[in-house]
């Protein structure tokens, strides 16, 4: 079986399944509140280091293996500054 680009690192795999989580947690709610609950949830229990794993995998992998709500979410997320 083959697939077009990286696999995943067990740390992505990870987020993405805590992410998809939060998704589900929210399904009840009408879909706005379904976004901005994400959306809060992460910005205040995720770190920034997360966030920014988060965002690579938004941006490398065009959000892969999350859930729609998690990536529609993705716009009210705070993205971290990145260190050098």
């Amino acid at each position: 079986m083959s697939h077009s680009g990286p696999p995943h690192s067990g740390t992505h795999n990870k987020l993405i399944y805590m992410a998809n989580q939060i998704a589900t947690f929210f399904a009840s709610q009408p879909r706005d509140e379904q976004v901005a609950g994400i959306a809060d949830h992460i910005n205040h229990f995720w770190e920034p280091r997360m966030r920014a794993q988060l965002f690579a995998i938004l941006d490398e992998e065009g959000g892969k293996g999350l859930n729609e709500l998690v990536i529609e979410a993705a716009r009210q997320i705070r993205r971290p500054t990145p260190v050098n």
